[in-house]
């Protein structure tokens, strides 16, 4: 595969990393894909109300389209500097592996089907959609790839799911996923003069308390994370509000059902006479798998192979999940190694990006074959 390729590809990432995307606010990075979609010469490149971005490479024969999609979202709220540093291999940036490598590499994937076919990836025996999907970070609760599987169904070869990072991981299993935002309620009042009234915060404290020190199950591997809290209005003030967001996961369905089981049976027995708690759902991630033997993954591993790297099967929360959890046949890869994921200092390495293609060549020739 040519170096320019890589190089084209490498550069749309930043490009793209350079249009804000929080969660809920991928608008305007949608807008310049779907350009970059008719641009390339896609058919039917299209918007959705979801504000998904759809273009399609027809095939000649009558196999069932390949669906491959990455996410445009990330976790970054509007305003973080999005400046890139380049240093030696690695190329530094907020959202660069995650997931603006992942979004470049559909178009990556077509430039490189066109080098492979001699500028007819058309040739192909089934429809190859490109989709960048709104709503896979935070709370955006997968909703991009729920519109997805709604337009396709089960009437596809497969679903291909791309990160920019976890070159080598092939995610077969879709980690179940159950959010909460769990809110007290009281009368508040005045530190010192009405000390002895019950306080919001207090209230959530002692539920927090409850929560981290159940023993939650090493295998299958469940966890639990509270990972936002806020409350109050001043500091001599008997709060009179506050609230938690709460992440329950597990690599078992029965497990994670009974995790959300006893929360929802804790915030019911923190409700007082004057102290309301409510736990309200603000996500769900459902579980599904693969079987590591499905002709997909075998494929995959294959890919992987090819390329001089040994797969490692996983389980993750990616929008796999969704197609996945409806029995249809979806994997989730990686396009190069990096690191920093989420955070600030979040970075990929350049070198791999080359296999990372390649491997994605074969996965979709070895579908559509």
């Amino acid at each position: 595969m040519l170096t320019a390729l890589v190089n084209r590809t490498l550069d749309l990432a930043v490009n793209i990393q350079q249009i804000p995307a929080p969660t809920f606010a991928e608008q305007e990075r949608a807008v310049f894909i779907q350009q970059q979609f008719t641009l390339a010469g896609l058919q039917d490149v299209c918007l959705d109300s979801t504000g998904n971005v759809y273009g399609c490479v027809p095939g000649m024969g009558t196999a069932p389209p390949l669906v491959i999609s990455a996410h445009t979202d990330t976790v970054f709220l509007a305003g973080t500097n999005l400046a890139i540093r380049r240093t030696g291999d690695r190329i530094f940036g907020p959202g660069i592996g995650d997931n603006s490598m992942g979004v470049a590499g559909l178009l990556g994937l077509l430039w490189a089907l066109r080098e492979n076919h001699a500028g007819r990836p058309s040739e192909l025996p089934g429809d190859l959609w490109l989709v960048a999907n709104v709503g896979e970070e935070g709370l955006g609760d997968l909703v991009g790839m729920r519109a997805v599987v709604d337009r396709f169904g089960g009437q596809v070869s497969a679903y291909l799911i791309l990160e920019g990072m976890a070159l080598g991981q092939i995610y077969h299993r879709g980690l179940g996923v159950q959010r909460y935002r769990i809110e007290a309620q009281t009368t508040g009042g005045h530190s010192w003069v009405d000390y002895g009234r019950p306080s919001a915060i207090h209230e959530l404290a002692e539920l927090i308390t409850q929560l981290t020190e159940l023993k939650l199950p090493e295998n299958p591997r469940t966890t639990l994370n509270i990972g936002v809290i806020s409350g109050g209005t001043t500091v001599n003030t008997i709060a009179a509000h506050a609230h938690l967001e709460l992440d329950l996961r597990s690599e078992g369905a029965e497990e994670l059902s009974d995790l959300t089981k006893w929360v929802e049976a804790s915030v019911e027995k923190a409700n007082l006479s004057d102290v309301a708690v409510i736990a309200k759902v603000i996500g769900r991630r459902p579980a599904g798998k693969l079987s590591p033997n499905h002709a997909l993954v075998r494929l995959a591993r294959n890919a992987l192979k090819q390329v001089g790297i040994e797969a490692r099967l996983g389980i993750g929360s990616t929008d796999a999940n969704i197609p996945l959890s409806l029995g249809y046949p979806a994997i989730c890869v990686g396009l190069t190694h990096g690191g920093g994921a989420h955070t600030v200092d979040e970075y990929i390495l350049t070198q791999p990006v080359e296999r990372g293609l390649q491997q994605l060549v074969t996965i979709v020739e070895g579908v559509l074959s």
